[in-house]
């Protein structure tokens, strides 16, 4: 069952308005696309929540208006990292017939072998831009390292794209890759004496030699 978001048309723009709609539980949003007049618009936040956790950033679903029903996708959203709470959403009003760009999560699955060993996992990259179909597109690519040992990466031409979609980078871009343990050996006590200066003579000598 398609999941339907109810939108209610923003009349006032006045910045001031915003606060007043964010007190009542609503997000102010806007909602465009290439074929779709833009629209101020507000929704229920606790709607909202719920359809962002079961659709993803990059899942489509309806926003009715005005008891019209349009497909739409997140493009953007603006939050209070402090409070946790959305601010303000950008919807983009999709042709389900034309492909379009869309920027995925990368999810790192698993603990590699090089992880264990002492190795240091570097994920470059947190999002990819993929191409496909509205209904196509992924939530999220999801990149098992489990096999990675010490020195080894993962690059975009090894991620096996979904028949349905396909990447927009690099082929060669990095994105995840395990560092060798970058910790320096200690001095042991032994070496340490060799190197100190024989004390001779007087204080003054002494700290010109260790200068």
């Amino acid at each position: 069952m398609t999941t339907t978001l109810q939108a209610a048309v923003r009349e006032d723009l006045r910045n001031s308005r915003l606060a007043k709609i964010r007190n009542q539980g609503n997000i102010p949003a806007i909602v465009y696309g290439k074929t779709y007049e833009s629209k101020a618009v507000s929704v229920q936040e606790i709607a909202f929540i719920k359809t962002l956790r079961d659709q993803g950033k990059t899942g489509v679903f309806k926003l009715e208006l005005d008891g019209e029903k349009t497909d739409v996708m997140i493009y953007d959203m603006q939050v209070d990292r402090i409070k946790n709470r959305v601010l303000h959403v950008d919807f983009y009003a999709v042709d389900m017939k034309v492909e379009m760009d869309a920027d995925v999560p990368v999810h790192v699955i698993g603990e590699s072998i090089g992880v264990k060993e002492g190795g240091v996992l570097q994920q470059a990259v947190h999002e990819l831009s993929v191409r496909a179909l509205p209904k196509n597109l992924p939530n999220s690519i999801d990149v098992e390292v489990s096999e990675l040992d010490i020195n080894d990466s993962i690059q975009v031409k090894d991620l096996k794209s979904g028949a349905k979609f396909e990447f927009n980078n690099e082929p060669e871009e990095v994105v995840v890759s395990i560092l060798a343990p970058s910790e320096e050996p200690e001095e042991s006590e032994e070496e340490t004496e060799e190197k100190e200066p024989e004390l001779v003579g007087s204080e003054d000598k002494k700290e010109t030699e260790d200068k």
